[in-house]
This record gives C-alpha cells, structure tokens and sequence, in this order.
C-alpha cells in the first residue's frame, strides 16, 4: 500500500508466496505419507506426519491464526466427535487418546 517500493507490498507479496508454499509442501507432505504407507516404513511415516502437523500450524498461523487458538480448536473438535460418538471414538477410542496426551503435554 505504501507504493510501487513500499515495504508494506513488499510484505503482503511475500506472505502470498509463503502461503502458496506452504499449501505445496502440504501436499507434498501428504504424497509422502501415502508413499511411507506402502513402503511400510515407521520412520518415513513419523517424518510425513510431523511435517503435516508443522506445515500445518504454520499455514494457520501465517493466515492469522494462532498455535494457542489452534490447540484450542483442536481440544474442542476432539471433545465435540467423543460426545457426537464419532466412529474413531466408538471403535477404537482414538479421540479420547489424543485428548487426553493433549491435555496431559500440557501439565
């Protein structure tokens, strides 16, 4: 806004271009872990979901959402598929495990 070299286009163009490569190394994460799962191989699995989850928190934060509202959304939709009875929740109890190593890294 500041003009053809102000820093605040500058700034915004950047924050496009981050945006947009972040949205690429998603998926390219996401073609990872589709790769680790035939492959069969824990490590390879490990690597493709915690760079999910980092992309991820990024992303949000880079659109204006923060990590601490991000945990907070994410305790409640956990919450709300347990009380819904979410087939995960129902079959396995996956949703109160999480929830519970959640609130429990918190401690």
């Amino acid at each position: 806004m500041f003009g053809p070299r102000g820093h605040q286009d500058t700034g915004i163009a950047k924050n496009i271009r981050v945006i947009e490569w972040l949205k690429a190394d998603l998926l390219a994460s996401l073609a990872a872990l589709y790769k680790a799962m035939l492959r069969g191989s824990e490590e390879r699995l490990l690597d493709a979901f915690s760079s999910i989850i980092i992309t991820c928190y990024v992303l949000g934060r880079r659109l204006g959402i923060s990590f601490t509202r991000m945990d907070l959304k994410l305790e409640n939709k956990l919450r709300q598929g347990i009380e819904e009875g979410h087939e995960m929740e129902r079959w396995y109890g996956d949703l109160s495990a999480l929830l519970a190593h959640l609130v429990e890294k918190k401690r």
